[in-house]
């Protein structure tokens, strides 16, 4: 009976890693960025008007320089929305991001969102995937309405179109990289 009982305790052990060890996955899942900054409904056009990743000839100052994000098109004050969820570590006016927020969502990713008409999140505050952090604008070096739309992990950028994965399809995953990759202008 006494070695049933420590066979018990043992399972029970196991048992509570398992679950602990699964809520950590899950929160790091839903901490990690992968949804586009813009629902898909809100966008105001196909991908063909994404302005991707890479080197691009800057809008304003006419020169070819690198440009660390992607930008999403929208309608003046459509709603942005966390792509994961983290806390926010910058809510302000930031140069040519304008106003911008950053969010750490932890294991080394930080995202940015920049040329916000309104911000709707505060430093220090908590935020959810999905939840919304400001409003669409052209604040900052922009030439038009936009999300731009940066991921950091360990402290580098990195290519974002590779975090935004909510509900695409492998073939429509695929038109998005594409159009994010094809060289042209950038809105910031």
């Amino acid at each position: 009976m006494e070695q049933l009982s420590r066979l018990i305790a043992l399972q029970s052990k196991s048992f509570d890693t398992i679950a602990r060890l699964a809520k950590e996955k899950e929160q790091m899942l839903s901490s990690i960025p992968s949804i586009k900054p813009v629902r898909e409904d809100k966008l105001a056009s196909s991908v063909g008007y994404l302005s991707g990743f890479g080197m691009r000839l800057h809008p304003i100052h006419k020169v070819r320089r690198f440009h660390k994000g992607i930008d999403f098109t929208a309608p003046h004050g459509t709603a942005i929305q966390a792509t994961g969820d983290g806390e926010v570590v910058k809510a302000g006016y930031d140069g040519g991001y304008g106003n911008c927020v950053i969010i750490d969502h932890g294991y080394g990713y930080r995202t940015l969102y920049a040329h916000m008409s309104k911000l709707e999140a505060k430093v220090g505050q908590r935020v959810k995937k999905g939840q919304r952090i400001g409003l669409i604008g052209s604040t900052g070096s922009s030439t038009g309405a936009h999300c731009h739309y940066e991921v950091h992990l360990n402290g580098n950028v990195v290519n974002p179109i590779q975090f935004v994965l909510d509900g695409l399809s492998p073939a429509e995953y695929q038109a998005l990289a594409n159009a994010a990759s094809m060289e042209g202008n950038s809105l910031d």
